[in-house]
């Protein structure tokens, strides 16, 4: 059997810093058969001159204003025939072997429509913070917010046409909008491997707009309700699904530094479905001294961060 066509996309915008290290990570991968495409919203930091270094290996590539993350990965999308697709944000990298599990992770389950791994988290010098692990939850689990790790998400390519690309209105968790969406096509697979490093900085956005996570999930809760393919399965399980929405809003509240706002929202989710909330009572603990002022050591902080990942 010919090993199929694998595309991988980075969408990057003044990333200079880190865009060369994604890169490598993608072509120095085992898998010959890989197609790279790099989609850059006209940066104006050296990015152009990093991406250039490397057209001789890339499928396509373009630098050019666009209206956003979403919008530059459609545009890769749209230039990408592999059999199998993902993309790879500009400060997040692929760990070696990547490539080859997941191929063989799908050879395995033909009805699988996306596969995902594990993650390390990394700082803005590639030092360790610490690792998530994720589980095998499926459709339901993410309609209750379980969020998978997106450097380490692969969808195939057939059940992402049926869903749809990447909502433009979505600027944040615009990728868990599309695994509900491509999820109805098939089954989710989870793979206990570590597939790639996110990295944790001051300027990501899960760091910078923390807040906007929570905004947009309870867009996608209210979007849900009225999705065909997920009405069903919401109205039997709205509750968890709600709880979700509340914690994943606190979780990034928390992370945000803003730990009254993310206790009020845990309060939410406790109200709507007890265990949802109480499964991180770690971080519930943390908001408390928080709101007093007392700082905890960012390693410690993170350490526990981490551990409560396993969604």
């Amino acid at each position: 059997m010919k090993p199929p066509l694998v595309s991988i996309i980075t969408p990057s915008f003044n990333q200079a810093a880190f865009l060369e290290h994604t890169m490598q990570s993608v072509l120095e991968q085992d898998y010959a058969d890989i197609e790279y495409i790099v989609v850059d919203g006209g940066s104006t930091d050296g990015s152009v001159d990093i991406i250039k270094k490397y057209t001789d290996r890339l499928t396509w590539w373009i630098s050019e204003k666009d209206n956003g993350q979403a919008e530059a990965i459609n545009k890769g999308f749209r230039h990408a025939k592999g059999e199998i697709i993902a993309w790879i944000n500009s400060d997040d990298t692929y760990l070696p072997g990547t490539i080859t599990t997941l191929v063989e992770s799908f050879q395995k389950e033909p009805e699988a429509v996306i596969v995902h791994g594990d993650l390390k988290v990394i700082d803005q010098d590639n030092k360790m913070i610490n690792k998530i692990c994720y589980g095998n939850w499926g459709l339901q689990g993410l309609m209750e917010f379980r969020i998978i790790g997106q450097p380490a998400v692969f969808m195939r390519r057939t059940a992402l046409e049926i869903a749809g690309f990447l909502d433009c209105n979505y600027h944040f968790l615009l990728d868990h909008q599309l695994w509900l969406r491509v999820a109805q096509q098939g089954r989710v697979i989870y793979i206990p491997k570590e597939w790639a490093c996110a990295r944790y900085h001051p300027q990501a956005k899960n760091v910078s707009q923390a807040p906007s996570f929570g905004e947009e999930a309870y867009r996608i809760l209210n979007w849900m309700k009225t999705e065909p393919g997920l009405q069903k399965d919401f109205t039997s399980n709205w509750r968890k699904c709600e709880a979700g929405a509340h914690r994943i809003n606190a979780r990034y509240l928390l992370d945000g530094g803003l730990p009254a706002e993310a206790l009020k929202a845990y309060t939410k989710s406790f109200y709507a479905y007890p265990p949802t909330a109480l499964s991180e009572w770690h971080r519930i603990l943390f908001c408390f001294p928080a709101m007093m002022g007392i700082k905890f050591p960012r390693k410690f902080y993170n350490r526990v961060r981490g551990s409560l990942s396993k969604k």
